[in-house]
C-alpha cells in the first residue's frame, strides 16, 4: 500500500510539474532590446526635457572645438567620415577612415555604425547602403559591421594619451588576467625555491 501511495504521489508531482512549465506561468517576462512605443516618450513623439541655455552655449561651443579638431585631422590626411556632421568618436580617437573602413568591411567606428543606422549617412554612403533579408543594413551589400572590441579598446587607449582623460583602466577588457597570472607565476617561484 505504502509503495502505491508514494509512486501515485510522483506520478502526481510530476504531472503537475509537466503543467506548470509547459504552461510557462512562473516564467519571466519575455525582454526586448528596443521598448514598445508606448513606454518611449520620444517614439510617440514628446520632446525630452528642454535643455537650460547654459547647456546649449557649452554644447555649441564643443561642437565648434570638434569641428576645428576635425578640419585639423583633415589637412593632415587623418579624418574621412561617411556620415553627416562630425563623427566626435573619430575626433577625439586621433581620426580615421570609414570611408575605407565600410569599403573593407572590416567594421566600422561605433559612432558611423549608429549614424548609418540612424539614416545619417553621408551623400556619398547613401546610394550604396540597403537591407539584406534579415533587415540588417549592408553596404555594397555586405552587411555593416561595428569594429572588433580590440579595435574600439585601442581606439580609447590613443583618446587616453591624446586627451589625458582616465580611460584605459575601464577599457582594460580583462584586468584581472594579469593579477592571476602574477599570482601563479608567485606560486612558481615558491616551488622552485622549495626544490632546491
Amino acid at each position: 500500500m505504502r509503495t502505491s501511495t508514494t509512486i501515485t504521489g510522483c506520478l502526481a508531482l510530476l504531472t503537475i510539474g509537466y503543467v506548470v512549465g509547459a504552461s510557462q506561468v512562473l516564467s519571466p517576462a519575455n525582454l526586448l532590446a528596443q521598448g514598445s512605443k508606448a513606454k518611449s516618450k520620444v517614439s510617440d513623439g514628446q520632446a525630452p526635457p528642454a535643455l537650460s541655455d547654459e547647456c546649449k552655449t557649452k554644447i555649441k561651443a564643443a561642437v565648434d572645438a570638434l569641428n576645428a579638431a576635425k578640419e585639423a585631422l583633415q589637412s593632415e590626411g587623418r579624418y574621412e567620415s561617411a556620415i553627416k556632421g562630425v563623427n566626435t568618436f573619430m575626433v577625439l580617437t586621433g581620426g580615421g577612415n570609414a570611408l575605407n573602413d565600410l569599403k573593407s568591411n572590416g567594421g566600422v567606428d561605433p559612432e558611423t555604425f549608429a549614424a548609418l543606422y540612424a539614416g545619417v549617412a553621408s551623400d556619398s554612403v547613401v546610394g550604396e547602403l540597403g537591407r539584406d533579408s534579415d533587415n540588417k543594413l549592408t553596404y555594397r551589400g555586405r552587411v555593416v559591421r561595428m569594429y572588433p572590441k580590440s579595435v574600439i579598446v585601442s581606439a580609447y587607449a590613443r583618446r587616453a594619451e591624446i586627451s589625458g582623460e582616465d580611460l584605459l583602466p575601464a577599457a582594460a577588457s580583462d584586468s584581472s588576467k594579469p593579477k592571476a597570472k602574477k599570482k601563479a607565476d608567485d606560486e612558481d617561484e615558491k616551488t622552485e625555491e622549495s626544490d632546491q
